[in-house]
């Protein structure tokens, strides 16, 4: 093998121990020792090393953000096969092809899926490995680990979603003859295994409820583990009912606990004074002018100057179709107070102007594109949202449903939380059987947690996705995408696995069904 052809996984695995000193948000500190020039024999000897590494781990998360080629960012690859986002430029091949469904190994977006999640699950392996031989406050150890559990799990997670069977890494792989550097794959289900016990591992480390600072809290860790027992009830593990009711057992521990709650407006969702409390249990973190949030001239309109950003992609934009499939006098669809907007201040803080579509609101930053009679910076330090509580309100509510043969009082309840504040009636109890609730929730969930890299999640492990025209669900495969006309085929429930992964590593073979071998 060419020395030019290593295993960029091993590459990532070998890269993580230099550890950056701006790795997370305010909680890091600037007189850590530099490990960047220090082997992890020798590095990993003090308490301050625990925090930078651990640092170092959520850092490698902010590969969301990170570019895929021309005026395209990886979090687009998980919203452009929904069927509710577009592209008003042309220019990225692999973003077109992600709308498309036409995409293979060779995609851009789903190296970058790939190697950006086992470069987390590398930095983590690293602290589970080091940080237990640290002379520490055991209870700050003990925390520190449970963070590297959550994060590795949080990547998994992903990995088995996203490709299905995928290599297993628990420990630190440090030298290119290690022959974890060429794994073959390990199936879906041993993942889930290693993603649920993880979990279990974090929950019982002593963490903290929430956590202001960013880090993964007790809240964060069970809102996960929720999720996950949601997936794995459906495809393709189908566990079922027994599952389901764990899902729903466990969001309810986090409903129960009263440290969470819906934001009263859905502006203060993007509202940088409060990031990672009340509705945010875990967000990617940002700092302006240290760790840039590289998304918003992406979401922005194509080139229509409503910003300070001096280039506006407009690479993910809402489908006409999607906007319209809301309900009549959703709160969500208000203009610039919702989740869109469909005009804005001209130059981002002159006079108001039309934009002739919807644009994703949710994530806009107003301090870095302006707002009105105020310019905007054009640096955003905004977070990105990952799990919020409203998520863990309709994983109980869906969850609940499915475990009792029909819906609940409480899970009624849980599903009114979210339409009251977007102004809409909910049926009574009585007035749903268990598939009218079901498909209320699922519609709920397709709406509530627009681009947040959920939906396409959802699609998969129900195998159906949402007819805007009908107001129904349907199959997963044959459903036809609204806005490029692709029709979703049996092989779209998993990503191909990327090919110069592949080439580099021959015991990854073969590829997923349905997509071109190597």
């Amino acid at each position: 093998m060419k020395i030019c052809n290593i295993n960029s996984l091993y590459i990532l695995l070998l890269s993580a121990f230099a550890l950056t000193a701006t790795s997370c948000k305010k909680w890091l500190r600037e007189e850590d020792n530099d490990p960047s020039n220090l082997s992890p024999d020798i590095y990993y000897t003090l308490p301050g090393h625990a925090d930078a590494a651990i640092a170092a781990a959520y850092d490698r998360t902010r590969f969301f953000a990170g570019g895929a080629g021309i005026f395209a960012n990886n979090f687009s690859m998980l919203e452009m096969p929904t069927g509710t986002a577009k592209t008003e430029t042309g220019q990225n091949t692999d973003l077109n092809n992600l709308l498309g469904l036409s995409y293979n190994g060779d995609n851009v977006f789903v190296l970058n899926w790939w190697t950006g999640l086992y470069q987390v699950i590398a930095q983590t392996n690293l602290v589970l490995d080091k940080v237990p031989g640290i002379k520490m406050d055991e209870a700050k150890k003990k925390q520190v680990l449970g963070e590297a559990q959550f994060l590795r799990a949080w990547s998994y997670f992903y990995l088995v979603r996203l490709f299905g069977d995928v290599p297993l890494h628990t420990t630190s792989v440090l030298t290119a003859l290690d022959p974890a550097t060429y794994s073959s794959r390990t199936t879906k289900d041993s993942i889930y295994m290693q993603v649920v016990n993880d979990l279990k591992a974090a929950e019982a480390s002593g963490l903290a409820w929430t956590d202001a600072g960013g880090r993964a809290s007790l809240g964060a860790v069970k809102s996960l583990l929720a999720e996950v027992y949601l997936t794995m009830a459906g495809h393709p593990l189908n566990k079922g009912k027994e599952y389901y009711k764990l899902a729903a057992d466990k969001a309810n521990e986090v409903i129960t606990s009263g440290k969470f709650k819906l934001f009263e407006k859905y502006n203060q969702l993007h509202n940088e004074s409060l990031e990672n409390q009340q509705e945010h249990i875990f967000q990617i973190q940002y700092l302006g002018g240290v760790a840039n949030n590289g998304n918003q001239a992406i979401l922005l309109p194509n080139f229509k100057d409503v910003s300070a950003y001096g280039t506006e992609v407009g690479s993910t934009t809402p489908t006409v179709q999607f906007y319209n499939s809301f309900e009549p006098g959703d709160k969500r669809t208000v203009d610039r107070e919702g989740f869109f907007y469909t005009s804005y201040y001209d130059g981002g803080f002159r006079g108001l102007k039309a934009l002739g579509a919807p644009y994703i609101f949710k994530h806009f930053d107003s301090v870095a594109n302006g707002t009105s009679g105020k310019e905007g910076t054009a640096i955003s330090g905004l977070n990105w949202m990952n799990i919020r509580y409203a998520q863990v309100l309709l994983t109980y509510a869906e969850a609940q449903n499915e475990a009792a043969d029909g819906p609940t009082q409480g899970a009624v309840d849980a599903l009114k939380l979210i339409r009251d504040r977007a102004g809409l009636a909910t049926g009574a109890l009585g007035s749903y059987d268990q598939t009218s609730f079901r498909n209320a929730v699922l519609r709920e969930r397709w709406h509530e947690l627009c681009y947040e890299g959920i939906t396409w999640f959802d699609m998969v492990r129900r195998k159906t996705a949402y007819n805007e025209t009908t107001n129904s669900f349907e199959n997963f495969v044959g459903h036809k995408l609204p806005e490029s006309g692709a029709v979703l085929a049996e092989k779209h429930l998993l990503f191909p696995l990327p090919t110069l992964e592949m080439q580099n590593n021959p015991n990854l073979r073969p590829q997923n069904d349905g997509y071109p071998g190597i």
